[in-house]
């Protein structure tokens, strides 16, 4: 079963992720800051990151940047309310970038299609 760590300040936004992801047939891991997404990848050893940009005072730009160096076989799916930051060429090194919506439906999509790359 693919574990999917799920990076979001917001605790009820990280609840319905979990929910839906669980739903869906993924283990699921939560966290609210960058040291907590660290740490989780070392721990964890997630299959797919689902990561925010804004992560309360906190930036998802330089988790992206960490995680990268530390693993570069993860895929990485920004999911952030502001597309403006598709134009910020670090977060090119991501797999995808989904603009946050009340539809999961785009974001699943995403990770099954990662996710099955990955066998």
């Amino acid at each position: 079963m693919s574990i999917i760590l799920v990076v979001d300040d917001e605790i009820n936004v990280r609840k319905l992720y979990e929910e839906e992801l669980k739903d869906e047939g993924y283990d699921v891991v939560s966290v609210g800051n960058v040291n907590g997404a660290i740490d989780s990848v070392e721990k964890d050893s997630p299959d797919l990151i689902i990561l925010d940009i804004k992560l309360g005072e906190e930036s998802g730009i330089d988790a992206l940047v960490q995680i990268v160096e530390r693993r570069k076989d993860i895929p990485i799916i920004i999911n952030s309310a502001y597309s403006v930051y598709k134009e910020n060429f670090k977060t090119w090194a991501a797999d995808a970038y989904i603009v946050k919506s009340v539809d999961l439906g785009p974001l699943k999509e995403k990770v099954r299609e990662l996710l099955q790359k990955q066998k």
